[in-house]
């Protein structure tokens, strides 16, 4: 019995001395990851209801295809009502301009005026003739009444006609068109602004890339900046590793590094663009030389060519490229 359990530990102790041995190694300049996407949210300006969607998860657009279109019922209601002011502020103006450059109108007013100081000259001749007779008792004191109230009329009657000549002229007409032609300049731009306003609710693609996920579907009601569509534009697919604390210094800003995984092509690269100031990864004890090794350091390296295929989430190994692979940009 104790033959056969010495027999056991020493067979133990061999398949463990032989994992240690022939287990394969990760060289030390070769770091673990995993690709990576930024995404694009892309959502309505507006709160609205989704009208239609025109991209599904998987699909790939170019710059300025249609993704989705939000309902524009009120808005295209507060257009028409805009676009009516905005007529009726123009023949405003139109009718404006016509009075003051319409040289028949004072011409018009000027001949009334004439007449009013005609009927005036005679109202006068009439007072003078009637206050002379009632001098010398020859008629009644109502009939030079009569004639002095004629007069009289006739006086307002001209005074009427003067001022309405002098408004016709005056500089204050001017004034009534500027503020009429500001009124309408403020339409036209409520006009434009809502044009565009019904315009952004067509959202289109702001890059190339590949549909990853669609949130809404047609009828559903979004908050503005809330996201319908995630993009995934090719240059904004990335490698996440980790740098042992040994082989920091190695690896710099800008850096070309090769990309592998199973079953991937060779000439897959990536160029690091970040690289972390802070370890991820502290041990619960005092560093030592040996200790430091389990420090590791976030970094990023941004995938180029046709690295930029490779799924999110896949597992890669990032490492240093070769000179000669490195000059080849």
């Amino acid at each position: 019995m104790k033959r056969l359990a010495v027999f056991i530990a020493l067979a133990l102790l061999a398949v463990v001395v032989w994992r240690v041995a022939y287990r394969p190694a990760t060289p030390a300049d070769v770091f673990l990851g995993y690709v990576e996407g930024e995404m694009l949210y892309i959502g309505p300006y507006e709160t609205e209801r989704v009208s239609s969607l025109a991209v599904s998860a998987g699909a790939e657009v170019k710059k300025g295809d249609p993704l989705f279109t939000m309902s524009t019922t009120l808005l295209d209601r507060a257009r028409d009502e805009s676009s009516a002011r905005l007529s009726q502020l123009e023949a405003q103006v139109e009718n404006l301009r016509a009075a003051m450059n319409r040289p028949e109108q004072i011409a018009v007013l000027q001949a009334a005026l004439e007449r009013a100081e005609a009927a005036l000259q005679l109202s006068r001749v009439d007072y003078e003739r009637q206050r002379t007779l009632y001098a010398k008792g020859h008629v009644a004191k109502a009939a030079l009444d009569r004639a002095e109230m004629a007069r009289a009329r006739d006086e307002a009657s001209v005074e009427e006609a003067r001022r309405q000549v002098q408004a016709s002229r005056m500089a204050s007409r001017s004034q009534e068109i500027e503020a009429a032609e500001a009124s309408l300049k403020q339409a036209r731009a409520q006009l434009d602004a809502l044009n565009i306003r019904i315009k952004r609710q067509s959202v289109v693609a702001p890059a190339d890339g590949v549909v990853q996920d669609v949130f809404f579907r047609p009828g559903e009601i979004v908050n503005a900046g809330q996201p319908v569509v995630a993009l995934l534009p090719p240059e904004n697919r990335k490698v996440r590793f980790f740098i042992s604390e040994p082989e920091l210094p190695k690896i710099s800003l800008g850096e070309r590094m090769r990309v592998t995984c199973d079953g991937c092509a060779d000439d897959l690269f990536g160029r690091v663009s970040y690289i972390a100031s802070r370890q991820e990864y502290t041990p619960p004890v005092i560093f030592s030389d040996k200790e430091r090794a389990k420090l590791v350091f976030k970094a990023e390296a941004r995938l180029e060519g046709a690295a930029r295929a490779l799924p999110l989430g896949m597992p890669v190994a990032v490492g240093p490229a070769t000179e000669s692979t490195g000059a080849a940009q």
